[in-house]
């Protein structure tokens, strides 16, 4: 079955109803979310935001069946306009490539639900089924790639898990004069403390980054990194391990106590370029991001 349409470039979510004791759709979904309060999840129902998996709205009241699925909008009240500007470098039938700016989401998480680059991207060119092949993080910014043809996704896909596409990074961090470059970081990346964060742990290598320096000024130097795997903040990790840790990272090495009223834009890591050869007509591809990071 077709999911719903997006509502203001959000696409909806898909739930399926687990064992529990409740008699309405409602009461579980309250259940299962605790942390969305009943009378939002009223609203939603009162404005056709929560649907079965054949696209009919469903009333306040309807029961409760196990194992159905639902489809709901997800929604943050009075969610803020955030000023940073994407520019679109690229597009054609299968592929849309983004330089994503600072403090930008790529996908809703958190407050942000129809502030993100794929909800802009919906609402600019519409229901055609965008979906980004990589992730950044929200304070990094570069170049994200979106694949905008179902029936060719799978073979971009492809390129990264396959890593067949050359991703180049680019970060201002403290000088490291004691080492000598270029050189290879690779170690095990592991979930840590708290959840969000990642640390390196004992064990086979998991994580592989190549690096070396492009600039070097008294007290920052430019770093080109190329992370060959694609761990979960990986050049962050790998970089304050050598001892040099991203300017304006709050997460590493340690957590800072300021990090939600850090700004977004304090990160100086940029997805500089990615290059493949095209999986439908074998052309060597690039893309460079048009934005620089502060020396």
């Amino acid at each position: 079955m077709p999911s719903p349409r997006p509502i203001d470039g959000v696409s909806a979510s898909r739930f399926q109803l687990p064992p529990g004791p409740w008699a309405t759709v409602l009461e579980a979904l309250c259940a299962c979310f605790p942390r969305v309060e009943r009378d939002v999840w009223a609203s939603r129902f009162a404005r056709g935001r929560v649907s079965d998996a054949a696209g009919a709205v469903l009333r306040v009241d309807a029961p409760y069946r196990l194992g159905a699925e639902i489809h709901y909008y997800r929604e943050v009240v009075d969610e803020p306009r955030l000023a940073a500007e994407e520019t679109i470098l690229h597009v054609d039938a299968d592929l849309i490539v983004v330089d994503k700016p600072h403090g930008l989401p790529v996908v809703p998480g958190g407050g942000h639900v129809a502030e993100t680059l794929l909800a802009r991207l919906v609402r600019r060119f519409g229901d055609i089924g965008i979906v980004p092949l990589h992730r950044l993080d929200r304070p990094t910014a570069g170049l994200v790639l979106f694949s905008a043809n179902p029936t060719t996704r799978a073979r971009y896909q492809a390129l990264f898990r396959e890593r067949a596409i050359d991703k180049r990074y680019e970060a201002i961090a403290p000088p490291l004069p004691a080492l000598a470059f270029p050189l290879e970081r690779h170690t095990r990346v592991v979930r840590g403390e708290p959840f969000f964060r990642m640390r390196e742990g004992d064990g086979e290598p998991n994580a592989l980054t190549r690096i070396d320096v492009t600039e070097r000024r008294a007290d920052a130097w430019r770093y080109a990194l190329e992370p060959v795997t694609g761990r979960k903040h990986q050049l962050r990790v790998h970089m304050a391990a050598l001892g040099a840790p991203i300017l304006g990272d709050p997460l590493y090495p340690v957590l800072r106590a300021d990090t939600d009223d850090a700004p977004e834009y304090s990160l100086q890591l940029l997805a500089r370029s990615l290059a493949f050869v095209d999986p439908l007509d074998g052309r060597h591809r690039r893309f460079e991001s048009e934005l620089s990071l502060r020396m």
